[in-house]
């Protein structure tokens, strides 16, 4: 009884594999009819104008807060090179108290870093909001260009035919918006 039951599951297996296999052959077709289009959305923002003029100006006010955080780490691998070379020689009081300020270095240049990292993060983010309906346009317009049906963005595409890459062509529209003034940009 158990061969029985065991063929028929095993039928059933065979069977449920052939029915997706050809469901997927005949989708693979339909896939090829699609007109497929990619774009580095992020790079295609940052590139462009408005994209390098937010970099200057965000690198200009987080300056003196990066400039900070190089001094730290700078002395943090000054206090590393000394434990390393003249720790052996240092009595165990001076060793541990060097030790223990490099530690405190290491952390204060950690979380700095972190504050730093996330404050350029959110700001990065809101130009990204900011400049959505000038990257909607220009989504719209390669859509049309090109006779799309489909935009995918380059995070997701494992390999693509360069004529694909449509970033470049984005870059250039959204320099042209900018150009005209048709952004909703208020930086």
């Amino acid at each position: 009884m158990t061969n029985i039951n065991t063929g028929r599951q095993s039928m059933k297996r065979m069977l449920t594999v052939a029915a997706a296999l050809l469901m997927l052959a005949a989708s693979v077709p339909a896939l090829a009819q699609e007109r497929i289009g990619v774009v580095n959305l992020r790079e295609a923002v940052f590139s462009s104008d408005a994209g390098a003029e937010f970099g200057d100006v965000i690198q200009g006010q987080l300056k003196e807060e990066q400039n900070a955080i190089s001094q730290l780490e700078s002395e943090a691998q000054e206090m590393q090179q000394r434990l390393e070379s003249d720790g052996a020689m240092m009595n165990e009081s001076e060793r541990e108290d060097l030790q223990s300020r490099f530690e405190q270095k290491v952390q204060e240049y950690q979380q700095r870093r972190a504050r730093f990292q996330q404050a350029v993060n959110q700001r990065q983010q809101q130009f990204l909001q900011q400049s959505r309906p000038a990257v909607d346009s220009a989504m719209e317009t390669l859509l049309e260009e090109h006779d799309l049906d489909i935009v995918i963005p380059a995070e997701a595409v494992i390999y693509a035919k360069p004529d694909m890459d449509l970033t470049d062509e984005m870059v250039e529209l959204l320099n042209e918006q900018a150009g005209n003034g048709n952004t909703d940009n208020n930086n």
